[in-house]
């Protein structure tokens, strides 16, 4: 079932996707309740599910992985014992920072951050060896035209 989310929720969702230090008092303001008001709502979004994570993001470049790289994967093997190792396998590498199962020609996809072209190849060695593959191919973004963390609501 899904949570019912109001006008009010939806404000105070996308002021917290913009901002998640905003104090609840500014928040409150912001988006017209009492800072008690709004620390409720808050906690009901919460221990809805809507509100997973509170996090810092980074700036990759600045942290030293400037390299983005979508990994495509295709493998003959579709069982449950295959994919439980290799999603064992992929979530124990810190680069992979998006790991998505497809439809289609392709089995999964891979967005990584790296230093560089020999820190992707030295990732790309670790792929390989967690289970078998029909294939991997690489792309590299040479530019990221729109990244946001924020939904829609």
């Amino acid at each position: 079932m899904t949570e019912e989310i109001d006008g009010l929720d939806k404000k105070i969702l996308h002021s917290l996707q913009a901002d998640s230090s905003i104090g609840v008092v500014e928040l409150g303001e912001k988006v017209g309740l009492s800072h008690n008001a709004c620390w409720r709502r808050i906690r009901r979004l919460q221990k809805a599910g809507i509100i997973t994570a509170q996090v810092a993001l980074l700036d990759r470049k600045r942290v030293g992985l400037p390299v983005t790289v979508f990994v495509f994967v295709r493998t003959s093997q579709h069982d449950d014992k295959w994919l439980e190792g290799f999603s064992h396998g992929i979530s124990e590498m810190p680069e992979v920072v998006e790991f998505h199962r497809l439809s289609g020609e392709l089995d999964y996809i891979l967005k990584l951050h790296v230093r560089d072209i020999e820190d992707y190849d030295r990732v790309y060695k670790k792929l390989i060896r967690i289970a078998p593959l029909s294939d991997v191919s690489s792309s590299f973004s040479m530019e990221e035209i729109k990244y946001t963390t924020a939904l829609p609501v």
